[in-house]
């Protein structure tokens, strides 16, 4: 009697059109999950001071980012000062980092297909914290980037955002697809009754 590892009962319990409803649902979660706590966060109508002063996730990344942005132009021997949303980096360039600067989209949708695709939690975890991480070093590498050398007046055609996310997309799928392309082999050990 074949022996079943972990990697094909995980692959016998997952079609393909339940991945794809699981990654949507999840995907879609997570990107307006995400919008609505920005509203919550924000003062406005539907504002949540506790939120704001405690648990507010969106500006400590957002701090985390100026923060390793800073600190990296500061080692390369610039001169830099920022405070919650701007970069400004001395006889350069200014940037405000928004909300569509963080990635949480991008973020969002790595998350929500590792969660639905069928791999052991471990391998998940890994290739999760791996992911998220690439994905905030090559952001802060694109603001230290943009302060240096962006000027948003002899750039307007050049949308910056539109460029990153193109570049992020690419890594992602890329990374996807070497991370499932070896996925499920079978097995050859065999149980003697």
């Amino acid at each position: 009697m074949k022996l079943l590892n972990n990697k094909t009962m995980l692959k016998d319990q997952y079609s393909p059109i339940r991945f794809a409803v699981i990654f949507v649902i999840l995907f879609v979660a997570f990107y307006y999950f995400n919008i609505f706590y920005l509203g919550l966060t924000t003062p406005a109508n539907h504002y949540i001071a506790f939120l704001n002063n405690h648990l507010n996730y969106i500006q400590w990344l957002k701090w985390a980012l100026l923060y390793c942005s800073k600190k990296t132009l500061i080692a390369l021997g610039y001169t830099t000062i920022t405070n919650d949303e701007d970069l400004l980096v001395a006889g350069y360039h200014h940037i405000k980092i928004a909300y569509s600067c963080l990635g949480l989209g991008v973020m969002s949708f790595l998350t929500a297909f590792i969660i639905a695709y069928p791999k052991p939690l471990k391998q998940k975890l890994i290739f999760w914290a791996s992911g998220i991480i690439i994905i905030q070093l090559l952001n802060i590498i694109r603001f230290i980037i943009l302060a240096l050398y962006w000027r948003p007046q002899t750039n307007k055609i050049i949308d910056h955002h539109i460029i990153f996310n193109t570049v992020i997309y690419i890594i992602i799928i890329i990374s996807l697809y070497l991370w499932t392309k070896h996925d499920f082999k079978p097995t050859k050990k065999y149980e003697k009754n």
